[in-house]
């Protein structure tokens, strides 16, 4: 997180990112995941983590069908290997074995990560100009994407059902 932060990825945080901010906030999500609510998938290289994504369950009984991707992130160093492609991969993979037929994300308009998205089939929705703010603090425009998993979109989700969240 610190390094994806210093390279300039809008993912939420202020450079500089001080590690003990970062901590919190990781240390943050032990509660969603405990409780189903986030997944989180890693790569690593060797001992060290070297790219994540998450991926955030819906909590209202009528958007159980959807999830959103949160916080995908690839060391710098470890760019230009397909971890990002992966990741993501493993989130759509994740979402669908919980149930959902629906994924949404939003990123930085312009980044990186935008051409990894529409190379991946996601759908974009629209720009929201100043919707964020970089690192640096400047207000930047947001994409906004969907994708649909498989079948079922249009369909209704009776009260019971609904994503069983995937483990970590």
């Amino acid at each position: 997180m610190l390094d994806v932060v210093a390279g300039g990825a809008s993912i939420g945080f202020f450079h500089p990112l001080e590690r003990a901010a970062a901590v919190r906030w990781w240390r943050g999500q032990v509660s969603a995941v405990r409780e189903g609510r986030l997944a989180v998938r890693v790569v690593r290289d060797g001992g060290r983590i070297v790219g994540t994504v998450g991926l955030a369950f819906a909590d209202k009984p009528n958007a159980r069908h959807r999830a959103e991707i949160v916080k995908l992130m690839v060391h710098r160093d470890a760019r230009g290997r397909g971890l990002g492609r992966a990741l993501l991969t493993a989130a759509e993979e994740a979402a669908a074995e919980a149930g959902a037929t629906l994924l949404l994300l939003d990123t930085e308009t312009g980044s990186p990560a935008e051409t990894l998205y529409r190379s991946s089939g996601w759908t974009e929705i629209g720009v929201v100009t100043g919707h964020a703010a970089d690192p640096g603090g400047t207000l930047r425009p947001t994409t906004f994407f969907y994708k649909h998993l498989g079948t079922g979109h249009g369909t209704a989700l009776g009260k019971a059902d609904g994503p069983v969240p995937a483990t970590v």
